[in-house]
Parts: C-alpha cells; structure tokens; sequence
C-alpha cells in the first residue's frame, strides 16, 4: 500500500485548529490502516513557531529539508495577513512538486500570494471572501462551499471545515467506510458535503437593531413551518410590509425571503442528521408544504435531495479504535 506523505507548514501565527482538525483526520486514518500516512510539520528554519493563541509549536524540520509530499498542508490564521517573504518564496517554488494541495481557512491566501490559485476556484472563510476576491482578482472566489477541488487543489473554509475537507480526502485515499468511522470517533456527527453552505442563516444575516425585527428573526428561527410571509412577519413587527422588507433588508443584509429559505433548510438538515422522522414529515415540520418543494431546495443549494443528503452523511460502521 502507498504511504502518503502529509507536509504541514508551520509559521508565526498560524490558528491551531486549522493544524490540529485536520491532521487528526489522518492520523485517525492510521489507526485503521496502519501507515497509510507519514505526518511531518515544517517550518521556514526548523525553529517553533507560536499559533495565534499562543501555543508553541515545535516541528519535524526545516521546510528547505523536505522533499516533495503528497499532501502539502497549509493552514490559516492571523499570521497569513503579513506572511514571511521568504514562505511565499517556498510555496511558490516548492508546492507545484506537490500531489495535493490543501489549505484551511486563511491559508488560501498564502496559496494564492504565491500565484498557485490563478484560474482555479477557491474558498475561504466567508469573512475574508471578498477581500479574496479584491486581492486576487485571478482566483474564482466562490464564498458559499464549506470547501472546494479544483484538480489538485483543496481549499477549505475557516477551523471545522478543515476537518471536513480532510474527511474527504481521506474518503478518496481509503475509502469511505474509514472515513465515516473517523468522523464518529471524533464525534463529528455529520461529514459534510463541500458545497454545504459554510455558515448558518443566523451568522450569514446581520442581528438587526431594533428590536423588533430582531425578534422576528428569532421567531423565524423558533418557527419554520409557521407562516412566514412578508405580510405576517410584517404584522409580527407591528410595520407595514413595504416598511418591514425595506428596514429587514437594509438591517440584516438580505431581504426576508431569503432568510427564511436559509433557516428552513438549516432546520431541515438539522432534522435529516438528528431524527429518524420521514422526508415529508421533516418537510412539513420546516415549513416546506411538500417533499417535492424541500428536495428543490435542497438541490439547488447543496445539489443532493434530502434522502440522499441523509443517505450519504450518516455515521456508520465501528468507531476507530485509538490502540
């Protein structure tokens, strides 16, 4: 069996999780298939390096003494906002000889100073996306996925997304029996798929200021299978609905329609991977009418239907053992 070499790039500032989730994943891989993967980490000189958080962090060796991998790891963090010279330098030059390219979170960023990212897709964290797209007008930004292949490029979305683009490459190396036994022994209960939409309707929308409009945004929350037209969340505001989509729209940053179709699909995800109930009763319970209306929805968004959403992201199989 190939064993594949992990190469994690290590720098001043790097965010811990975006190292630690993913490099759990593969060494989670090696307890079911012993050796399948060689982790090292790396650093300009071989010297510590000290994460956004303050942890310090001592690794294999001196980046100028690795060889080529074939997954080279790159992870976020506030040290992407000003990154040594001399690691776009390396990146430039040494990640091309890579198999895989992977980043997590901001580390697209470094990806795409060292110019490995033009004319190719690529996500990050949805708070960064647009300053991305400004900065590297090249790269095929698209904010939405939780991450995004393009070829033999990976980029993820910020912290946890790490661990779900991981689970999925470990799927494509071994299988994905292995990789749904990782994700249930970590305790992720779902592994997501990548156009999985990477933030939830609540921190995609702005909280409102006033407070009545907040409070309509929490009764959508409590309430998706409500009536949830303009006309009755305008009633629940005590405005009138021209009034109500124009103050909702300018203070949240989307008009109520669109709210309301995030939070009924993120209330029906939530029911596919918690409860065992049946599509067209989770239909009714999130405000959808039918089946048939929750399954465009779902496959507009995240380009699966609800059964196999379910279907697809189940745990399943033993956990991994951990000796």
């Amino acid at each position: 069996m190939e064993q594949r070499d992990v190469l994690v790039v290590l720098f001043d500032g790097l965010q811990s999780l975006d190292l630690t989730g993913p490099v759990e994943v593969f060494a989670g891989a090696n307890h079911g298939v012993p050796g399948a993967y060689r982790i090292r980490t790396a650093s300009l000189d071989g010297g510590p390096v000290r994460t956004s958080s303050g942890l310090t962090l001592t690794p294999d060796l001196a980046l100028t003494d690795t060889a080529p991998p074939h997954t080279l790891l790159v992870p976020g963090g506030e040290g992407t906002c000003h990154p040594d010279p001399r690691l776009i330098d390396w990146l430039r030059t040494h990640a091309p000889r890579a198999r895989r390219k992977v980043s997590v979170c901001s580390g697209a960023l470094l990806l795409a100073e060292a110019g490995l990212l033009d004319g190719r897709r690529a996500t990050t964290h949805w708070m960064l996306c647009g300053t991305f797209a400004e900065r590297f007008p090249a790269v095929h930004v698209e904010p939405e996925p939780i991450y995004v292949r393009d070829g033999d490029l990976a980029t993820s979305a910020g912290v946890t997304a790490g661990i779900d683009l991981a689970l999925a490459l470990v799927e494509e190396d071994l299988g994905r029996d292995l990789a749904l036994a990782i994700a249930r022994h970590l305790v992720v209960f779902l592994r997501r798929p990548g156009n999985q939409t990477q933030f939830s309707a609540q921190l995609a929308a702005q909280t409102a200021q006033r407070r009545p409009l907040r409070d309509v945004q929490q009764w959508i929350t409590e309430n998706p299978e409500a009536d949830l037209s303009v006309d009755a969340l305008a009633a629940r505001a005590r405005l009138s609905p021209r009034h109500f989509a124009r103050a909702f729209r300018e203070e949240t940053g989307m008009t109520p329609g669109r709210y309301v179709d995030r939070v009924r699909l993120e209330a029906a995800r939530r029911c596919l991977e918690d409860t065992a109930d049946g599509i067209e009763q989770v239909a009714r319970r999130c405000g959808y009418g039918t089946p048939e209306a929750m399954r465009r929805a779902f496959l507009r968004v995240l380009g699966s239907s609800p059964a196999e959403y379910r279907r697809r992201f189940q745990p399943a199989g033993p956990p991994v053992p951990t000796a």
